[in-house]
């Protein structure tokens, strides 16, 4: 398989959203301009200039749906009509207090019950710190003995959990659980299997997120694959991971090391080791390939053909983030696989932190960004030819 077909790519996309792309690509790829830029940005949104519009019609409008859920539909339904689903994710960011978590939750519902009655998506995923507070969950990961407040906090997060993966098994829709930092991953990864323990008894209904970075992952999938195997289906999202930098800052800080790879080849490693071992096993498991790697993408279709797996087998989705990599999403639906594009909404100024997180990502990662201009500068020629 190869993922250089623009027209297929490209073919939900008009000449204005393809030039405004590689307008925006074409920053993030000069680093000094891209660097003073996000500085500026993000100095702008502290001070609380207005400038949510210009926002909203150059990066918002390249990485998210929309700023509810009926902003998102013409997106859901453009995408759809080229066979690749819609993963719905309210994506806001800082809940501190029981009242912020209460929000999330219902808003959480809402999406469920938004997504089955006008059948828009068959996903929703949520962040574990927008139901919890983050240091609870950082007590929880480091062992430390909780007050009684606080075991009736961690009470309220775990019903939370519960109403999410309750609705979305009455309803028939995936669960994608985030992954967080390290330090407090381990608290989500219990609560998350419990919630597998309940929900997927007979098909993957609750997924939990795996972050190949992570020294430990392969360990960690191999053991829950023995804990949990004939008893119910696990649910795994596969990632490379998001919060590189900030988990080596506080290894250093405070002196311990480092739960991430070393380097680029060995995340690889673990991430195609844990694919490889998913699709093997795939009679007990449900899986996210969750990749803008084009290698690893076409592992996962070769490993499919190696265990006789159906292309659309529903065990099997890939996913990409909405804005990113379509080259890879529209070629997969295109050969008959099962796509889903991560699809962040909200209003403008509550998705800035993801919106900061994707140019980052997209200055720091090159490699990412040269090749989607060369694309779209391939589309571009093609068209006016």
């Amino acid at each position: 398989m190869e993922f250089n077909n623009t027209k297929i790519a490209f073919n939900y996309k008009s000449n204005f959203d393809l030039k405004r792309a590689y307008f925006l690509f074409k920053l993030l790829s000069l680093g000094y301009i891209s660097k003073f830029g996000r500085k500026l940005l993000k100095t702008l949104v502290w001070m609380n200039f207005p400038i949510d519009s210009l926002i909203k019609k150059t990066v918002y409008a390249q990485f998210c749906g929309g700023t509810d859920i009926l902003d998102c539909v013409e997106v859901i339904n453009n995408l759809k009509k080229n066979n690749v689903y819609s993963i719905l994710d309210y994506s806001i960011e800082g809940s501190v207090n029981e009242n912020d978590f209460e929000n999330s939750i219902n808003k959480c519902l809402k999406i469920l019950e938004e997504c089955k009655s006008k059948n828009l998506s068959k996903f929703i995923v949520f962040k574990p710190s927008a139901v919890g507070r983050f240091e609870l969950y950082e007590k929880i990961t480091s062992n430390s003995v909780l007050s009684e407040n606080e075991s009736k906090e961690w009470s309220k997060v775990e019903i939370r959990f519960n109403k999410i993966c309750l609705e979305a098994s009455k309803k028939d829709i995936m669960v994608l659980v985030d992954a967080e930092e390290s330090w407090i991953q381990t608290a989500i990864d219990e609560l998350v299997t419990k919630m597998m323990n309940i929900y997927n008894s007979e098909k993957a209904v609750v997924f939990n997120t795996i972050q190949a970075y992570r020294k430990d992952r392969f360990d960690y999938l191999t053991k829950l694959h023995n804990d949990l195997k004939g008893s119910v289906k696990i649910g795994v999202k596969l990632v490379r991971g998001a919060y590189m930098e900030k988990e080596r800052k506080r290894a250093k800080k405070y002196n311990y090391i480092s739960p991430i790879c070393e380097n680029k080849q060995q995340t690889d490693e673990v991430f195609n080791n844990s694919l490889s071992f998913i699709i093997e096993n795939i009679n007990d498991f449900g899986l996210f390939v969750g990749s803008h790697n084009e290698k690893s993408n076409i592992l996962a279709t070769e490993l499919l053909r190696k265990y006789k797996i159906n292309s659309n087998d529903q065990r099997i989705w890939f996913s990409q983030l909405y804005g990113m990599s379509d080259n890879i999403s529209f070629t997969l639906a295109n050969s008959g696989y099962n796509v889903a594009k991560y699809l962040p909404f909200g209003p403008v100024h509550e998705v800035m932190p993801y919106l900061m997180r994707r140019l980052d990502e997209n200055s720091s990662i090159s490699s990412q960004t040269n090749r989607e201009l060369q694309l779209i500068k391939k589309e571009l020629k093609r068209r006016k030819n």
